[in-house]
């Protein structure tokens, strides 16, 4: 793939990969994405995963013939970008390899050496001129790992942008971008907002025309509407109107009750509802939804005294990654002694900015008259 006349793409698909970060269900795969910049001097952007060194390696030699890479440059110790650097280093021993001062600890860490007499220490807007390429490099501390630097080609005005921008999915499958970014963006990088924010500051100030990203597809048109999306994300706002409703339920009642609530919402009018069952579906989708739509529906049982352990672990979710900004809802069921309210409430309490509705439902066992008056005022507020 050819990104530019002086930049060639020589990253990887892959399809053997189940869960991403041993969490992240990716059906269609995942992208390791490895750039060449060919100059005078010749600059490799990052590595591949460990399973794809060989094939990596290849597509570097198959791009630079005879010629040979004067450096390796590491945006991201990751080791689904770093792994082969050692091999890297052992194939081409005349390269020298460029990173922040925290990415050379982690290699030492990570391969038991930091290439003291081959290596390049950059930071913030240290330059390396390649010819009539000249690279700068611009911090980016825990987007989403605090080595991390990402790098602008004022030539080409491309932004070599290490996770940003990334999603889900390997670059020979056709899928919608936001959708996969998003799930990629939340879960991955989602906690770190007031970080992305300050990165995206500084991109501000520079003349882009192409991002290529450590993960999916390089983005060369219509750059506002991503760079507008990750200012949404990363700032915590409303992406979309619309209600999430997240649930649990034992033996059907819990559901019944959201059922009829989804039911309601529709009926008024609602833009989107939402609803994931938390015990079934793929967790990472119901983050996403949770940050994506203004409103959020809770609705559990009480369980040993406390909530039901999917519920417990979707709010963990939400609340490590800073959910704000939102309203939620509250849906308990309890047949004796009904805690879910008070349990999730208080899980939630240090959350930022967050409102809760009037109007509750408290289910005792099943629905009755009072439960499903409770859930028409809920449905009507949030419609408002």
């Amino acid at each position: 793939m050819t990104i530019t006349k002086d930049i060639q793409y020589i990253g990887v698909n892959d399809h053997q990969i189940d869960l991403f970060e041993g969490q992240y269900i990716v059906p269609n795969g995942m992208a390791y994405n490895s750039y060449a910049i060919l100059d005078e001097k010749i600059a490799i952007m990052d590595s591949v995963d460990k399973n794809f060194g060989t094939q990596w390696l290849e597509n570097i030699q198959n791009t630079l013939g005879e010629r040979k890479p004067d450096y390796l440059i590491v945006q991201h110790m990751e080791p689904d970008h770093s792994a082969n650097i050692g091999l890297f280093m052992e194939t081409y021993p005349e390269a020298v390899v460029v990173a922040s001062n925290q990415a050379f600890a982690m290699m030492k860490r990570f391969f038991g050496t930091d290439y003291a007499d081959r290596r390049m220490v950059v930071g913030e807007g240290h330059t390396l001129c390649l010819g009539k390429h000249t690279l700068t490099f611009v911090t980016a501390p825990m987007v989403h790992w605090p080595e991390v630097i990402v790098t602008y080609d004022s030539c080409d005005k491309v932004l070599f942008s290490a996770d940003g921008f990334g999603k889900f999915g390997a670059l020979d499958v056709e899928e919608d971008w936001a959708c996969e970014a998003r799930r990629y963006y939340i879960g991955i990088v989602g906690k770190f907002g007031a970080q992305v924010q300050a990165l995206l500051k500084k991109a501000a100030a520079l003349d882009i025309q192409t991002i290529c990203p450590l993960h999916g597809p390089v983005l060369k048109e219509n750059l506002g509407y991503y760079i507008d999306l990750y200012n949404t994300w990363s700032s915590y706002a409303v992406e979309s109107e619309g209600v999430t409703i997240a649930y649990t339920s034992v033996y059907g009642n819990t559901k019944a009750a959201v059922e009829l609530l989804a039911q309601k919402l529709e009926e008024k009018g609602c833009p989107k509802v939402a609803v994931n069952d938390l015990a079934r579906c793929d967790m990472a989708e119901a983050v996403e939804d949770a940050f994506r739509y203004g409103k959020l529906v809770l609705a559990t049982t009480t369980y040993n005294g406390d909530i039901f352990p999917f519920m417990k672990e979707f709010i963990n979710h939400l609340t490590e990654r800073n959910f704000q900004n939102r309203t939620v809802a509250l849906m308990e069921n309890g047949t004796w002694a009904p805690m879910a309210a008070k349990v999730m409430s208080k899980m939630l309490e240090n959350s930022k900015n967050l409102s809760f509705t009037e109007n509750s439902v408290k289910i005792m066992a099943a629905l009755n008259d009072d439960s499903r008056a409770q859930i028409e005022a809920l449905a009507e507020e949030l419609c408002k």
